[in-house]
């Protein structure tokens, strides 16, 4: 069996005590598993670090990227997560956390994907950098301003099967989604740190959308909460059918949503409305780096 799991976060701008929660959540989630269950995990956008300014993820970028210059590997946000996978013997998909980009003074918004051997499978830059105007307390997000958006479409195997790579603001370009279905996605994650006032109106409708769309299971894990910075996320952690059923849901606070993966279901759908034989267009990612 192949289990499903989102894990709802409300960060805050400390590592250490993100790494903390996010331990306490992975324990009790083994605990709580058949021995033979294979587990992927999926943890939110800026998982390690939220609430904060968008410079000191920067800060932290560049501190990790001097500790692996330095071989401090023990360090570096990218080891300490292994290790987490490692421990608890699941398949992570590691939310989001910033990186040192190639271009000075940014870094990446990067989704990292370890084995239950801790051994780093892939890791995606999130492509679509949120730049928007929002009625709520921020007013005003502006992404690019110390981000470097990627540039590649990613998908990683994963307990056998083939997981594609989404982050939070990706959501709205349905084109990346019908592209991860293409190289084969049977499960699409969308680790976000959605706000309030757009999760709202958006979140639900686009998820559904995007599962029914691409006939995936889609796995949300959010940010939910008031943060130290006054930033209000969502929540609403879903995990979703390739019908578009909500399978679990978790509205608020923190905690974990878990359903089992199931093929036959899969192959149903798809069998029985072949979207992917049916469909007359192809995507293609157009580069801006």
């Amino acid at each position: 069996m192949v289990k499903l799991t989102a894990i709802q976060l409300c960060s805050v701008p400390d590592v250490g005590e993100n790494f903390r929660t996010i331990d306490r959540y992975l324990e009790t989630l083994v605990t709580d598993s058949s021995q033979d269950d294979e587990h992927i995990v999926v943890l939110p956008e800026c998982c390690l670090f939220f609430g904060g300014k968008d410079q000191q993820q920067l800060g932290l970028a560049k501190e990790s990227d001097q500790l692996a210059y330095q071989n401090l590997f023990v360090s570096t946000l990218q080891e300490q997560l292994s290790r987490l996978a490692k421990r608890y013997h699941v398949y992570l998909v590691a939310g989001s956390i910033p990186l040192l980009s190639t271009i000075a003074d940014k870094f990446t918004n990067t989704c990292c994907v370890f084995s239950p051997e801790g051994e780093l499978l892939t890791q995606y830059d999130k492509i679509h950098l949120f730049d928007v105007d929002v009625q709520d307390s921020e007013k005003q997000y502006r992404e690019s301003r110390y981000t470097q958006s990627g540039n590649e479409i990613v998908s990683a195997t994963a307990a056998g099967l083939n997981v594609g790579l989404s982050i939070c603001y990706d959501l709205r370009f349905p084109e990346l989604y019908r592209s991860l279905t293409a190289l084969g996605a049977d499960i699409i994650t969308v680790p976000s740190a959605f706000t309030a006032v757009t999760g709202k109106a958006h979140w639900q409708a686009l998820l559904q959308a995007r599962a029914i769309e691409n006939q995936v299971y889609i796995i949300a894990a959010g940010q939910q909460g008031e943060h130290e910075n006054g930033r209000e996320t969502w929540g609403h952690s879903m995990i979703i059918s390739p019908w578009g059923e909500i399978l679990a849901c978790l509205e608020e606070g923190e905690g974990s949503i878990s359903v089992e993966f199931s093929q036959q279901a899969l192959d149903k759908v798809r069998k029985a409305i072949p979207v992917a034989e049916h469909n007359q267009f192809e995507s293609t990612l157009k580069l801006q780096n």
